[in-house]
């Protein structure tokens, strides 16, 4: 008996890393020091900040990878599980400096992984930082066959006087909502038991939502707000807070940027994609429970003086990103005023 037999193909393994050498290299910044396969991966920081600090995040993609398993296409998780991340240490106003993965699956499937791996490159470069390295690991009878799990990892870097914690958030503030391009990476146990309880199909095409089926619906990958929110910082708008719009939705997410004695006024006034209304309508879902579950269309939040509302606003709009103000800083305790409980 070798590992072979056991379920464990070590020559498999070391073709995929080969198999997907391109891809990761593709993502390199020039602060990476080294290529593929070492035990640990070296990234130079960049010069230039006189205080740097490093701003961490993990995350995963969660129970949306069932659907990619289920589709058999697994070229946008990956972006799913780069944004997780990503947008997370934005919020400290953090550039992504590197980005690793680990890959858990019961049998190695060489074609699979590389579009995983393909997707984890886009996200990369959408974000503006390096693929620096990862794991794959092969794990017989953990795992069904033909299925997977993602975890991500990234640091990013940030000048101390920018970074951004609850500190500069101010009465009077005005939140200001970029959109989604969906449900992104959250409320997928509640989108999968809703299309199991109603026997709908993965191909189904349901009027509401413009003729595209609930497959390509549900595997839209996570909108990067990377590029576009570093690029108005380094114009000069100001920014005094960030929320990433994520499991839980508004009521948990928007509240953590806020200081203590503060809250929001809410306005739901944004456009609400038709993915949402049809959830709510198709699992009877009440609108306090949407509301804590989804992000309801809006996928990040940023605060700013009231005096710069409409600039930012315009500023977005130059990124074809619309923007809309949905609120106000007032006083509280961290919670959301307007928001159907």
């Amino acid at each position: 008996m070798d590992y072979r037999e056991a379920g464990v193909d070590v020559e498999a393994g070391r073709a995929f890393v080969n198999q997907i050498r391109n891809l990761v290299h593709s993502t390199f910044r020039p602060e990476v020091l080294g290529g593929l396969g070492g035990f640990g991966g070296c990234f130079q920081l960049p010069s230039g900040y006189k205080e740097p600090v490093l701003v961490s995040g993990t995350d995963g993609v969660g129970t949306k990878l069932k659907i990619a398993h289920m589709l058999n296409r697994h070229d946008t998780v990956g972006i799913d599980l780069v944004a997780m991340c990503v947008n997370d240490i934005l919020t400290n106003g953090a550039e992504p400096l590197f980005f690793l993965d680990y890959v858990a699956t019961g049998k190695l499937e060489p074609e699979q992984l590389t579009q995983v791996v393909a997707g984890i490159a886009s996200g990369c470069k959408q974000a503006g930082c390096a693929l620096l390295g990862g794991e794959t690991a092969e794990m017989p009878g953990f795992y069904q066959a033909g299925e997977y799990d993602l975890a991500g990892f990234c640091v990013g870097i940030v000048e101390k006087s920018l970074l951004l914690d609850t500190s500069q958030v101010q009465i009077g503030d005005i939140a200001i909502a970029l959109p989604s391009t969906g449900v992104h990476s959250n409320g997928y146990s509640l989108v999968r038991k809703i299309i199991s309880d109603n026997n709908l199909a993965w191909d189904d095409k349901p009027n509401i939502l413009g003729g595209k089926s609930l497959g390509d619906t549900f595997l839209t990958p996570t909108q990067i707000y990377v590029k576009p929110i570093l690029a108005a910082r380094a114009s000069g708008l100001e920014i005094h807070g960030m929320a990433h719009i994520t499991g839980g939705g508004l009521p948990e997410n928007l509240p953590r940027c806020l200081g203590a004695g503060q809250a929001i006024k809410i306005e739901l006034n944004w456009t609400i994609p038709p993915v949402f209304e049809w959830l709510a309508q198709t699992g009877d879902v009440g609108q306090a429970a949407m509301y804590n579950t989804f992000n309801m269309g809006v996928g990040f939040v940023v605060i700013v003086p009231p005096q710069q509302a409409e600039q930012t606003i315009n500023y977005f709009a130059s990124y074809n990103i619309t923007a809309s103000k949905i609120g106000e800083v007032v006083s509280g305790t961290g919670e959301l005023i307007g928001i159907p409980t």
